[in-house]
């Protein structure tokens, strides 16, 4: 009690709170967007209880793994490297390591499943004949809850795992790491239904999130590689490209209305 009041009387442990606040919600929006997109192919009434398992796992998740900050940094410790060393750079080091930790392990797995997961939906939604099997060949491929639950939760580790290590590497404070988790998997809970909502009723935004999950996942495995790309380029061509959809959206009602009205004007032309 005495260290959680020293905590609150310190600035710089504020200051520590809020950013790490702002750094898991942003880590977060990868792991929503994929909650969002795979709860909205269960049937509507399953679609706001898996969000809320998916993101309730999320946290669970992360708080498990803070509660074993120590195995959490062994993540990061090679267990085995490749002979192979790979081209070089023209500073005379390896382009990419070749020396994978648990942490890289599992980075990449998780990136190839989101690879995977996302040209699988790319090629549902752009397929023009949907397998004969399907009841109603206008309505999204479905699956069952207990799959979406089993994917939610797979790719849940991969992400609480990066972002675990993000918070430990910004403070070594436990109670700001774990109030940070919380606040920021809560913010999660409350965008979740009105997020999926947004993509479900709007089909470009579900191929432009498609497009962000094979971003992250290509992402992932680069990580897992050794090559670091800065988070806030992804983030950056994420929201660009939210931008642009928006302005085509905006276009694309705007015009809408303007067809709507023109079969009015001209019928008040008219003596």
């Amino acid at each position: 009690m005495q260290s959680l009041m020293t905590l609150a009387a310190d600035p710089a442990a504020w200051a520590a709170l809020i950013t790490l606040i702002v750094m898991e919600v942003v880590l977060g929006i990868d792991n929503l967007v994929f909650i969002s997109i795979l709860s909205n192919k269960l049937p509507p009434e399953q679609q706001a209880k898996a969000r809320r398992l998916g993101i309730g796992l999320a946290l669970i998740m992360r708080l498990v793994l803070l509660s074993t900050i120590a195995f959490i940094v062994g993540l990061t410790a090679p267990v085995f490297e490749l002979p192979w060393k790979g081209p070089i750079g023209e500073d005379g080091h390896a382009m990419f390591e070749l020396a994978f930790s648990w942490r890289d392990l599992i980075l990449i797995a998780g990136g190839l499943f989101l690879v995977w997961k996302a040209t699988n939906e790319i090629h549902h939604t752009m397929d023009p004949t949907p397998s004969h099997d399907v009841l109603d060949k206008k309505a999204p491929i479905a699956i069952n809850f207990g799959a979406a639950i089993i994917q939610i939760l797979l790719l849940d580790i991969v992400f609480s795992v990066d972002s675990i290590l993000t918070a430990v590497g910004m403070t070594d404070d436990l109670p700001i790491m774990v109030i940070a988790v919380i606040v920021a998997v809560a913010l999660m809970l409350v965008a979740a239904n009105p997020l999926a909502n947004f993509i479900n009723a709007n089909p470009s935004v579900v191929m432009l999130a498609l497009g962000f999950l094979l971003m992250i996942g290509a992402t992932l495995i680069a990580d897992g590689f050794g090559v670091h790309v800065p988070k806030g380029y992804i983030y950056a061509a994420m929201a660009f490209s939210g931008l642009v959809e928006g302005l085509n959206m905006a276009s694309r009602r705007a015009q809408q209305r303007k067809a709507q009205a023109a079969p009015v004007e001209k019928s008040d032309s008219v003596p």
